[in-house]
């Protein structure tokens, strides 16, 4: 029997209910991108919030590119479950803060509506790195078929298309700016979505990108919980557990984090409820969980499918892997980043190690692989550039682009990035004698995140050389 509304009452005991009634008036989110990561995160939050009384909130999900989420959660009535792992437990807890799931491109014109809508005051969004359509400066990639298809006018079909329909419609019946809210692994995700977005708009109807720049809000934020793929033999074991099928449910680790800054157009719920922090400066702890949390992950993905290995609590616990991203953490990554009073670096790189070694959360490392190309900046490439400054070298972390740049040719573990077909021609192009030149040399793909010393050049080139053969 499948999880809804009308089953819920069937749910074992020992799952946590919301508690609060679901059928109040409630002010609207629209998350875009609804994926399992936001189930365990924004959402739980939320849900955190409607329990601690007040104002209530419900949010609208929103599928942009596969009917999945929808189909998991339409059925549901939006119901799910979040089930925190660890070694001492296994906690199950029904969510109920979302309240419908849209798959975009059948319904645009509804998804428009909602967002136009006076009870929606915040958009959330975890479209990845590859969802905000940048090129590698920054600037916004015009020749993305969707924005194409877009400046044509046809229907919407990227988060900018349908933003700017919403907005249109916000400032023609007069109602309220929006407060844009990025939660993308991203560096400085708000101001980013804010350039990107009003680039858009302001190819299109500049008096709209006035209007955005005046209304909207868009805070910086930085969100950390370790959130896995839900593999098939889960949910048996979920169904088993709670005595409903859940098509929807997440596992994750007991922690989680949501640091976001104090800028918002209008209303937003009482996250603190759930631990969130409400901060005048996110970047500090942005910084430490891209380049620590994110970097480290990054490196045990490369490293381990290199030795053949597929979870993140095989890797940090290999004789040669764990200890070189604990000194990409402690000894290239963390003198990089100007803390924020109170905030442990080192403390934070022992809690990173505990939760990477939690053998109850199966992370495999392919999915943390995906679409490298779109990572590696923010996750070495910066921390490269500002020890570079300090004089300083950072051998674990040249070790892991290493094993990325041989990753990338298409040889061993599949390569699930947007620019896997250009990455494969430069190697079958450059071979292993120029590939690093290809990458990272003064005309390289990646040279204007990172130039390289010669001494940074060779040990690549000796690495990925000794990798490769």
């Amino acid at each position: 029997m499948r999880l809804s509304e009308e089953t819920k009452q069937l749910l074992a005991e020992r799952v946590e209910r919301p508690g609060y009634d679901r059928t109040r008036p409630a002010r609207r989110i629209v998350h875009l991108g609804i994926g399992a990561f936001h189930r365990a995160h924004q959402a739980v939050y939320t849900d955190d919030a409607n329990r601690a009384g007040g104002e209530q909130w419900s949010i609208i999900g929103v599928s942009l590119r596969s009917e999945g989420a929808r189909d998991q959660m339409a059925p549901q009535d939006g119901l799910f479950t979040v089930t925190a792992r660890s070694a001492q437990e296994s906690a199950p807890r029904l969510i109920g803060s979302v309240g419908d799931v849209l798959f975009a491109p059948e319904s645009p014109d509804r998804l428009v509506d909602i967002l136009a809508d006076e009870a929606t005051a915040i958009v959330t969004l975890t479209v990845t790195e590859k969802g905000y359509l940048a090129r590698p400066d920054g600037s916004l990639d015009r020749g993305n078929a969707d924005l194409a298809s877009e400046a044509d006018g046809g229907a919407p079909r990227t988060i900018y298309g349908f933003l700017a329909a919403a907005m249109a419609k916000r400032r023609a019946e007069g109602r309220a700016g929006l407060t844009l809210l990025s939660c993308d692994n991203l560096s400085e995700n708000g101001k980013r979505l804010e350039r990107l977005l009003l680039d858009y708009l302001g190819d299109r109807d500049t008096a709209l990108a006035d209007w955005c720049r005046e209304h909207c809000r868009f805070p910086n934020s930085m969100v950390d919980r370790i959130v896995p793929a839900t593999a098939p033999a889960d949910l048996d074991a979920l169904e088993a557990a709670i005595g409903l099928r859940d098509e929807a449910g997440v596992f994750t680790e007991p922690f989680r984090q949501w640091v976001i800054e104090e800028d918002f157009a209008g209303p937003r719920p009482g996250w603190e409820a759930g631990g969130a922090e409400i901060v005048s400066d996110v970047r500090p702890y942005e910084t430490a969980k891209l380049r620590m949390l994110n970097g480290a992950h990054s490196a045990l993905a490369y490293l381990g499918l290199e030795k053949g290995l597929a979870l993140v609590s095989e890797a940090i616990t290999d004789p040669d892997i764990g200890p070189l991203v604990s000194r990409l953490m402690r000894e290239e990554a963390a003198p990089a980043i100007a803390a924020a009073p109170g905030q442990d670096l080192m403390a934070y790189a022992d809690a990173l190690e505990r939760r990477f070694d939690n053998p109850s959360l199966p992370h495999r490392l392919e999915q943390i692989a995906t679409d490298g190309s779109q990572k590696i900046a923010q996750r070495w490439l910066a921390t490269l550039s500002d020890r570079q400054q300090q004089n300083a070298s950072c051998p674990a972390i040249l070790e892991a682009l290493a094993a990325w740049i041989v990753h990338v040719r298409g040889d061993g573990a599949p390569v699930r990035d947007p620019l896997a077909e250009q990455l494969a021609e430069l190697w079958r192009s450059a071979g292993a004698d120029s590939i690093v030149d290809a990458l990272f040399g003064r005309d390289g793909m990646f040279a204007d995140q990172w130039q390289p010393s010669d001494a940074d050049l060779q040990f690549l080139e000796q690495r990925v050389k000794l990798k490769s053969a």
